[in-house]
């Protein structure tokens, strides 16, 4: 992986706030880097060595998915999709397939602004590594130029993925990480694993409730505030939540920040009226790729197609500290910073 400078920690994103009572047993415990993040694993069982076990079982099990899916990985599948862009279709595994068809049903859903196929200027912007810059207009233009995901040829008789353009390439950031959270879900679930909390880089999964069966209660990071300091809460139970902001991975030029949420229009960070989305479902998958797609969206095209969609939530936060709320969330989410105003 490219060395990681300018990186926000978004376990701050989404803080789980975890009471103490009696029935509670303390955490087994583990943090391990991967996916560009830190990862912080908790699960609560009386067997430690059981737990430590399944906290084995689930690096080995992310570390399959970021060599499979990673574009700072040289031998990856996308990597090796990503080079043969206009010249031939590349084998891959079916996870690496699934996930691709999935980023691609999201590019269709909200026509291109997330979109599976912007490496092009992910690439030139390197936002998160040591290359991070402004690139030129021109070489933004050559890169818009370049996206464009029905490009993308899939074959799923043979398992291939062919992009039809040299210069093209797949990017899995907005979605890999979800379906990481889905795929330790299931390790849990094989492993009769009752409580745990995981967090992924803000991308957190509450796993069934907590040992003493009340809800988990997360709290929403404040993006004007410093790590950790949280503008709200939700009360959820077996629940993903994943947040997008600008204040995740970015550098600064000139006095200006610039953050890692392209959007393939404009060729530039998203800039509208929002900071901050969080998203509230079951799956994983499904909430990293929303979270990216209505902070992209806007606020009012981002809310409208949370509400059309089934048990999913969402949370939006703007730049005059306004914050909205899908209908789900009424009774579930409890605004506790006064400097905001619930416009719910």
């Amino acid at each position: 992986m490219k060395k990681i400078i300018l990186f926000v920690l978004s376990i701050s994103l989404l803080l789980g706030i975890t009471g103490c009572s009696k029935k509670e047993i303390d955490p087994v415990s583990r943090e391990t880097f991967a996916l560009g993040t830190i990862i912080d694993f908790k699960i609560y069982d009386k067997d430690q060595d059981k737990s430590n076990e399944v906290i084995d079982k689930c690096i080995q099990r992310i570390k399959d998915i970021e060599q499979k899916m990673s574009t700072n990985i040289e031998d990856s599948e996308i990597v090796i999709v990503n080079k043969n862009a206009g010249k031939q279709s590349v084998k891959v595994s079916d996870e690496t397939m699934y996930v691709a068809k999935k980023a691609f049903e999201y590019s269709n859903i909200t026509n291109g602004r997330f979109n599976l196929t912007v490496y092009p200027l992910v690439s030139i912007w390197g936002i998160g590594t040591e290359n991070a810059r402004v690139p030129s207009q021109r070489e933004i233009d050559q890169a818009i130029s370049n996206i464009d995901y029905n490009d993308i040829v899939f074959d799923e008789a043979k398992n291939t993925i062919y992009l039809k353009r040299e210069n093209q390439g797949i990017d899995l950031g907005a979605i890999a990480k979800g379906y990481v959270g889905d795929e330790i879900k299931k390790i849990f679930i094989e492993n009769d694993i009752k409580s745990a909390f995981v967090n992924l880089g803000g991308n957190v999964m509450a796993y069934e409730t907590k040992v003493d069966g009340s809800k988990w209660r997360i709290g929403i990071q404040n993006p004007l505030d410093t790590r950790g300091e949280y503008l709200g809460v939700v009360s959820v139970e077996n629940k993903s939540i994943v947040t997008s902001g600008n204040y995740e991975r970015y550098f600064e030029k000139d006095g200006k920040r610039y953050h890692h949420i392209l959007d393939a229009k404009t060729g530039y960070p998203a800039d509208n009226e929002l900071i901050g989305t969080s998203i509230i479902t079951e799956s994983g998958i499904d909430a990293d790729a929303l979270s990216t797609s209505v902070y992209l969206m806007g606020l009012d095209e981002g809310r409208k197609l949370i509400e059309s969609l089934d048990r999913v939530e969402a949370i939006f936060v703007t730049k005059d500290k306004k914050v909205y709320t899908t209908s789900g969330l009424k009774n579930i989410f409890e605004l506790t910073n006064d400097e905001f105003i619930y416009k719910n």
